[in-house]
């Protein structure tokens, strides 16, 4: 059972990377050869378009902060604290509209965070149903925002899949 652990840590480090950074050169698990991942996709967008709103949704900006207090949770939670006691997730969604400033904070924010959490994630040792769950999910819940905020913003899709 320590082997399979060491593979569960090791593959849920390569996916949250993918999510994050984009493929490797040897191999693409979830997204095209290529892109950039999500990190790198958020740079590439200005304060004004992370604050749009397309049809009343909410907006880059909101997600990004959501993923940001998720990952902070998380690492609170691989610290050793009970952050679900008190988590609010609602307040996670109220930062709709960025400026400049608050935009480079927030992506900063976020890239911290969700370092930290791979980070951490890779060095637990010790795997029950809840905490490995928890940990898989970070992966998907990363997953699905991603995906949410590339169909918000197109300028921040990935690269279309080739042959």
């Amino acid at each position: 059972m320590p082997e399979l652990a060491e593979h569960i840590r090791r593959s849920l480090g390569t996916l949250l990377r993918e999510l994050l950074d984009g493929p490797s050169e040897n191999a693409a698990f979830v997204l095209n050869r290529g892109d950039r991942g999500l990190l790198a996709s958020l740079d590439a967008l200005s304060a004004e378009a992370a604050s749009a709103r397309p049809g009343g949704r909410s907006s880059v900006a909101a997600h990004v902060d959501h993923l940001r207090y998720g990952f902070e949770l998380l690492n609170r939670w691989a610290r050793g604290e009970n952050p679900w006691a008190d988590a609010n997730y609602a307040a996670s969604w109220e930062r709709q509209q960025v400026s400049d400033e608050q935009w480079r904070k927030l992506r900063t924010a976020l890239a911290d965070e969700a370092r930290t959490w791979t980070t951490g994630a890779g060095e637990r040792r010790n795997w029950d149903d809840l905490t490995l769950t928890e940990a898989l999910a970070s992966a998907v819940h990363l997953a699905y925002h991603l995906g949410a905020i590339r169909q918000i913003q197109q300028t921040a899709s990935g690269p279309a899949a080739k042959d």
